[in-house]
């Protein structure tokens, strides 16, 4: 019997994305690589449970869940979390950021000064820059003045950003516009905290680190995992915690926070196939298509 990995998702680090899997085991995605695997026939996916702790109902979650986790155990995860502004009294200095993902697409958002670039890279931007560092609460309130004052979302749909990425402007300076323009909008404010100190705006751009230049379109992306199915190409970018594979049928897009919850093996030599959406075509499967 194939021995099976749980995935517990994407990470970025120094060295590029990789996946981690249950247990500590790291997997470099380095461009090029053939990523191949199979769902374990007669598999379920299961809730990956919070906080480290396993989940204890071993409850059943959705294939279309990007989470991966049953409402109790969603819950947990969200207690205590910056993210879900529970967590007012965390000592730490925080840096507010712009984040670019395609033309029209800039949000506002905050990340621990200690993680330095990684969530943005996390979430896939194009480019970005600072806006400020200080306590997390003054971090906060300059986040809800973007939001109220100039209408800037702090979030923005990972099937928005992937349907730009083939159409990005060709140079850095060109991404860059929007955020210069929004940087000095910010700075102009009225309202500022003073606790906040300003930075000045430089903007790095992520287009060489995903490898998304020439890369071509994608064609579909994965809509979830099923029990016995097959995904297999060739790793050509890496955006966010998306990967694009080439395929026979051309590239489509895996969101790994799809894989975690499932048992994976070695891809058989029979193929099987898992559904697929066509990137602004509308819904639909392939069945066989990796």
């Amino acid at each position: 019997m194939a021995r099976t990995w749980t995935c517990s998702g994407l990470r970025w680090s120094a060295r590029g994305p990789e996946l981690v899997w249950v247990g500590g085991r790291r997997t470099a995605l380095t461009r090029g690589k053939r990523i191949s695997f199979a769902v374990a026939e007669g598999g379920v996916r299961t809730c990956v449970g919070a906080r480290g702790h396993v989940c204890p109902l071993r409850a059943a979650v959705a294939g279309r869940s990007t989470g991966a986790r049953c409402a109790q155990c969603a819950r947990l995860n969200r207690a205590h979390s910056v993210a879900a502004d529970t967590l007012a009294d965390d000592p730490r200095p925080y840096r507010v950021y712009l984040a670019w993902f395609g033309p029209g697409m800039t949000k506002v958002g905050i990340t621990a000064l200690e993680r330095g670039p990684a969530r943005l890279l996390e979430q896939g931007a194009i480019c970005f820059g600072w806006l400020g560092r200080g306590p997390l609460m003054a971090a906060r309130r300059t986040e809800e003045l973007l939001r109220t004052a100039l209408r800037v979302p702090d979030r923005i749909p990972y099937g928005e950003k992937r349907a730009v990425r083939s159409a990005l402007p060709a140079t850095a300076a060109e991404r860059a516009a929007e955020l210069a323009e929004l940087h000095a909008r910010a700075v102009a404010l009225d309202g500022r905290p003073e606790s906040l100190v300003p930075e000045p705006f430089a903007a790095a751009d992520h287009v060489g680190v995903f490898g998304l230049a020439g890369v071509p379109a994608a064609v579909g992306e994965v809509t979830e995992l099923v029990a016995g199915g097959t995904v297999e190409g060739e790793l050509v970018a890496a955006a966010g915690p998306d990967l694009h594979l080439a395929t026979r049928r051309g590239v489509v897009v895996l969101d790994t926070r799809l894989l975690a919850g499932w048992e994976l093996v070695p891809a058989p030599g029979a193929q099987s196939g898992v559904p697929v959406r066509g990137l602004g075509r509308g819904p639909g499967v392939q069945d066989g298509l990796f």
